[in-house]
């Protein structure tokens, strides 16, 4: 692949098209078929949710929208750019930022360091070795991230002990400093505890209303609480979309979710 096919191109204004579009994704491992024929669209500025239990497909799917790994079959448009076969970098510069299941952080740097690199990271002379001064943009940058994502009263604390909670937080922030368009977001509620779900839930709803977001979720809870429109997955496949009303009423996924026997005793 050459540069020139991935050179950075401008940011568009929403259009009637989707923000993204997942047309017949497939992707195989060997004789198993993690995602199989997924189609689906989601609007600029939607709040989206995958759900489904585990196995079901959900972060090879999200995988596959991020360039992390490429589909079997069909195509993924992002933006109006077909970037199926296109790299994460620049599915990155086209917009999409993105956290992980597991927390990808600096644990022996401050909380302060950490969103300043991921500040620094979009800039051009990201390679640069100079220290920032106290009149840093985007150590100013930095700063008001930690605030959008409430921990700015933690700034010096080295994030190897900050709680888990904390983490995710601070995670959304680095996602943030990329100026996303589309931000996917795997499973962020994971081990949290009832508080620390409340706060992040929180924050997940303040987001900018322009940017369209992606999540992942097993609870049911958080991600009901999120979504606008509700995507369920099942063995890699889709077995129903909807609004959170829909989805709560739904005894496919009722039955998915508590079981045919508390299913059937319900009706």
């Amino acid at each position: 692949m050459t540069n020139s096919q991935e050179r950075e191109i401008p940011t568009v204004a929403p259009s009637s098209a989707p923000a993204l579009r997942l047309q017949s994704v497939s992707r195989r491992f060997g004789g198993i078929e993690a995602v199989s024929d997924v189609t689906l669209d989601i609007a600029y500025g939607e709040r989206c949710v995958v759900l489904g239990p585990n196995g079901a497909g959900k972060t090879t799917l999200f995988n596959l929208i991020a360039g992390e790994i490429r589909p079997t079959r069909g195509k993924i448009v992002l933006f109006d750019k077909d970037v199926t076969s296109l790299s994460p970098q620049y599915r990155a510069r086209h917009g999409l930022t993105r956290t992980f299941q597991t927390t990808h952080l600096f644990g022996g740097l401050t909380t302060l360091d950490n969103l300043f690199l991921a500040v620094r990271g979009i800039a051009p002379w990201r390679m640069s070795m100079h220290r920032p001064g106290p009149k840093s943009e985007q150590l100013a940058k930095a700063r008001q991230l930690a605030t959008q994502v409430g921990l700015e009263a933690i700034l010096g604390r080295k994030v190897n002990t900050l709680s888990h909670g904390e983490q995710r937080q601070l995670e959304l922030g680095m996602a943030l400093a990329g100026f996303p368009r589309m931000m996917i977001l795997d499973e962020p509620a994971a081990g949290l505890s009832q508080s620390e779900r409340i706060r992040l839930t929180g924050l997940i709803l303040g987001l900018d209303p322009a940017i369209t977001v992606l999540l992942i979720e097993h609870d049911m809870d958080v991600a009901l609480q999120i979504a606008q429109f509700v995507t369920v997955m099942h063995n890699g496949r889709i077995i129903a979309n909807g609004t959170p009303e829909e989805i709560r009423t739904n005894p496919v996924v009722y039955a998915l979710y508590l079981g045919d026997h508390h299913a059937k005793q319900s009706t």
